[in-house]
């Protein structure tokens, strides 16, 4: 590792840049860091949202036209692209970084670009955003701006892929389990599985739309590299759209053969209930009569009269039991 960031053409950092700069990187013509002496082709600034001194900086910066200013600095989430004034800018939603965030939590990456600068913005550190950015230090070159969003976008797709794959396992154990009936307790795993198909189709299906649609409101406006990284991002997006697709329907045929073997083992247990309850209830009703306390019951003063009733009972209740056996039992 180089002794300063600056050999490495990164703008050092430290809690009092003024610019509120999380880190900065100058790229020479090959897309390599360029050295201090070296004339920069092009270059990367990201910043903390949270931070007053980014935003006054975003504020203040020259380059940045209007609208791609209002994009970094906008208040409330809103995931766009546009093309407007040279500069492509927008919001598109990204994993937050498994060391700051549990589970699969959403952020949210804002940025500006054109053919000689890249201005991006986070309110919480994103998985994309460091994964690119530790390329770059290992010497990854990005020959152009576009070529460094689309690494950045890529990855998103990427760690997208990789949670789709994960729910993709998690559903064959669950369909494993539910073949062989040994389905008590995936109830609440594939709910849980479903919840996050969901989520992660909701995040797929935001970045699927604004490429596409930005491919098809800007075809004729785009730069040739913008244009070339829109088409190949939508594209990929595209295809895990259609993963997610196919997760989500998985999830919902499991589920619904899971709803099927609960309603059958409900309709057996009703049947059995309602087998002792016919059989029990003409029982219930000889006992009662002959158990009644009054003058001139039947049997009464015999000494066999206990054992003839119950044969009565036991026959009545055996003649019911054939008779709903005969209606038959649940399909």
């Amino acid at each position: 590792m180089p002794d300063s960031a600056a050999a490495q053409g990164r703008a050092p950092f430290s809690p009092n840049d003024e610019d509120g700069l999380v880190f900065a990187f100058d790229f020479d013509a090959e897309g390599a860091l360029s050295s201090g002496d070296a004339p920069a082709e092009w270059s990367w600034r990201s910043y903390s949202l949270t931070d007053a001194r980014a935003r006054r900086a975003i504020e203040t910066d020259p380059r940045l036209p209007d609208a791609a200013r209002a994009t970094l600095l906008a208040g409330q989430a809103s995931c766009h692209i546009d093309f407007e004034d040279g500069w492509l800018h927008g919001e598109l939603p990204d994993l937050r970084h498994e060391h700051y965030s549990a589970g699969r939590e959403v952020g949210r990456l804002r940025f500006a670009v054109c053919e000689t600068a890249l201005v991006s913005g986070r309110r919480q550190p994103l998985r994309s955003v460091e994964a690119a950015r530790t390329a770059v230090e290992r010497g990854k070159r990005f020959r152009s701006p576009y070529e460094l969003v689309e690494a950045v976008v890529s990855q998103t797709l990427s760690h997208l892929d990789a949670e789709i794959r994960k729910l993709a396992e998690a559903l064959d154990t669950i369909e494993d389990r539910i073949v062989t009936d040994s389905w008590h307790g995936e109830r609440e795993a594939l709910t849980a599985t479903r919840r996050d198909a969901v989520l992660l189709h909701r995040q797929v299906a935001t970045v699927t739309t604004l490429f596409r649609d930005l491919n098809h409101a800007h075809e004729a406006d785009l730069p040739s590299p913008a244009a070339a990284m829109a088409a190949r991002l939508a594209a990929r997006a595209t295809a895990l759209h259609h993963d997610c697709e196919q997760i989500q329907a998985r999830a919902r045929l499991l589920q619904d053969e899971l709803l099927a073997k609960l309603t059958a083992q409900s309709n057996r247990l009703l049947y059995l209930l309602s087998v002792l309850t016919a059989v029990l209830m003409p029982m219930t009703i000889i006992s009662g009569l002959f158990g009644m306390n009054v003058e001139g019951i039947p049997l009464a003063s015999g000494s066999a009269g206990f054992w003839l009733v119950t044969a009565i009972a036991v026959a009545v209740a055996g003649a019911v039991f054939m008779g709903v056996r005969r209606l038959g039992g649940p399909g």
